[in-house]
């Protein structure tokens, strides 16, 4: 039991005892630095279910406590203020009991537990991973790895944008200008080649248009008459009806593209237990709108068209099929959701990790399922996350301006190499175990950088801000854990022992009260989809740890017991700090 529920408890029970009053819930603060004490109760909301003087009632509960359990050893009142000063020996008994577990804080997810998918990175098959993908991707990972750690079941999926008229455009001017250019013939990753391709199809497309304009005609008119658009539509067509050229070269193209984008995950340390492809899915749905329709979810205009009507749910009216019979977006996340819980029955929610931009398009979607009758409708979240900008401004998929993911890992790590070198840390290092090291602090400086901020915010992303051995940062963390490492090897005893200490250092003790919020921490960033809680609750648990290190001699303590003590509570500080970084997608290195 955590301490906050050890004085829960106590203080229900002092309420029932000395007021004959049932209280639902207590309201705790961190104590503030002036006064004694450590965890603060806040009487005031207790003024709701007894009346009285809040220095009085807060009086005595503290005095209740004190004397009923073996945890509290004093207590002072503010004010409507009830500051708790807590034994060191609940401390060292609670630091004795999760000494040897090595997933302290984690819970082991159940068989039987329904299970949570989680979506993310859904990428369209004409351009590589940019710099946006790389917050999808790890938004989506890190919470799916939260999630998994807090007891949830979880299935990894993405839905791949392989069809439409912008992998067409890719197609169309690889057939005109490549020349048979292929991933092997050029030494291009797949989905580089196939992405330069959309980017020559936009140049070449203006230019037509600028052609017909000087010609006489309208803007507008030769955005849509322009020769290779309307052979990318063409095309589009085609493939839809099953054209066996069209669909070998759109095989062959998507092909070169998955296997760049395999190379981009395994760089970026995600994954996925399985796949959902829009060229199998974009039908889906269709038989669910004739269900709604018959019972009056849908219901259909004089074109023939199907929409869904949400006014009084406070939105609008949502077309669900056109007048032509043909599905929109919205029909296809309809039939995909169902599809993934027939897939995987024991799925009873998802997590749709998407920009902020489809925040409607969410709300529509998880509206229209519930209206259709699915129970686990109500278990579906949309993990809204802003855009990521960088100092030169907006990138731009089809003027080629985008941060290619690929070379931004590529820059993290030169970053790394050239901030490493100029403080001089890896005196006595190989060549090939610097540049390991260099991927790791750069890749781990990108990721904690973007996952420290709360998803709902717009990131402004600088590279070489993000790598900093001070403050904030995935590195400062990752130094951290290495001198913790240092310490560990410096040991001259067996480590994981029960510890026999009678009373603590205030700075171990403030030390310990932070490594018990880890459990609690978890459960919030879960039931949140927040990894930003994950990584400042490292930040502020490593900031604690260098103050001890700073006050606290560990290796050159008084006596064998006070040092078995110091060691254990740094291995235990370092296997917290390993095992969060593992959740947000991010490696510790042994030395730095």
């Amino acid at each position: 039991m955590s301490l906050q529920q050890s004085i829960s408890n106590g203080v229900i029970d002092a309420m029932k005892s000395i007021y004959g009053a049932t209280l639902e819930s207590v309201e705790f603060q961190a104590t503030r630095k002036e006064f004694a004490g450590d965890i603060t109760v806040v009487v005031f909301p207790m003024l709701r279910v007894v009346k009285g003087n809040p220095v009085a009632i807060g009086t005595g509960i503290g005095e209740y406590l004190v004397e009923n359990s073996d945890s509290v050893k004093a207590f002072n009142v503010v004010k409507g203020f009830l500051n708790i000063e807590i034994d060191d020996a609940f401390y060292i008994n609670f630091f004795n009991e999760i000494l040897s577990n090595e997933n302290y804080g984690f819970v082991t997810p159940n068989e039987d537990d329904k299970a949570v998918m989680v979506e993310y990175s859904s990428p369209n098959t004409n351009k590589p991973l940019h710099l946006g993908h790389i917050r999808n991707n790890l938004l989506g990972y890190s919470v799916a790895e939260i999630l998994k750690a807090s007891g949830s079941p979880v299935y990894k999926t993405q839905i791949i944008n392989d069809r439409g008229i912008h992998i067409c455009k890719s197609m169309i001017a690889w057939q005109k200008f490549g020349h048979g250019e292929t991933p092997e013939s050029t030494g291009l990753k797949g989905d580089k080649l196939v992405g330069n391709y959309y980017v020559k199809f936009d140049k070449e497309y203006k230019q037509e248009i600028s052609n017909l304009m000087a010609e006489g005609m309208s803007e507008d008119d030769a955005k849509k008459q322009a020769p290779l658009l309307i052979e990318a539509q063409e095309m589009l067509r085609k493939w839809e009806a099953g054209d066996e050229a069209v669909v070998a070269l759109w095989e062959t193209m998507n092909g070169w593209v998955y296997d760049g984008f395999d190379v981009t995950y395994k760089n970026l340390g995600v994954d996925f237990d399985c796949y959902y492809y829009e060229s199998n899915t974009y039908l889906l749905g269709k038989e669910f709108v004739t269900e709604g329709l018959k019972s009056g979810v849908f219901f259909q205009k004089e074109d023939g068209s199907v929409w869904c009507d949400l006014t009084e749910d406070g939105l609008d009216e949502k077309i669900v099929l056109r007048a032509d019979g043909t599905a929109v977006y919205m029909t296809q996340d309809i039939g995909t959701a169902i599809q993934r819980i027939k897939d995987y029955p024991n799925v009873g929610g998802m997590v749709y990790t998407v920009g902020n931009e489809q925040d409607y398009h969410f709300k529509v979607l998880f509206l229209i399922l519930k209206k259709l009758g699915f129970v686990w409708a109500k278990n579906l979240y949309h993990l809204s996350y802003g855009m990521v900008d960088l100092p030169s401004g907006k990138m731009k998929s089809r003027e080629g301006t985008v941060v290619d993911a690929d070379d931004l890992i590529v820059e993290m790590a030169s970053t790394a190499k050239a901030i490493s070198s100029e403080l001089g840390k890896l005196e006595g290092y190989s060549e090939e175990d610097k540049n390991k090291l260099y991927q790791i602090i750069g890749l781990g400086a990108l990721k904690y950088y973007i996952l420290k901020v709360d998803p709902k915010k717009r990131i402004l992303f600088d590279p070489k801000e993000s790598i900093d051995f001070q403050g904030n940062t995935g590195p400062f963390i990752q130094y951290t854990y290495a001198r913790i490492q240092s310490i560990l090897r410096k040991a001259d005893f067996n480590l994981g022992a029960a510890v026999s200490v009678t009373a603590l250092h205030p700075k171990e003790k403030e030390l310990l009260k932070q490594i018990q919020l880890f459990p609690e921490v978890i459960q919030n960033a879960a039931q949140n989809h927040s990894p930003a809680l994950i990584a400042n609750y490292t930040y502020d648990l490593v900031k604690e740890f260098n103050s001890f290190y700073q006050n606290v001699s560990i290796l050159g303590a008084d006596s064998d017991d006070e040092k078995a003590f110091r060691v254990n509570l740094a291995q235990s500080v370092g296997r917290i700090i390993k095992n969060a970084f593992k959740i947000l997608g991010i490696e510790v290195p042994e030395r730095m």
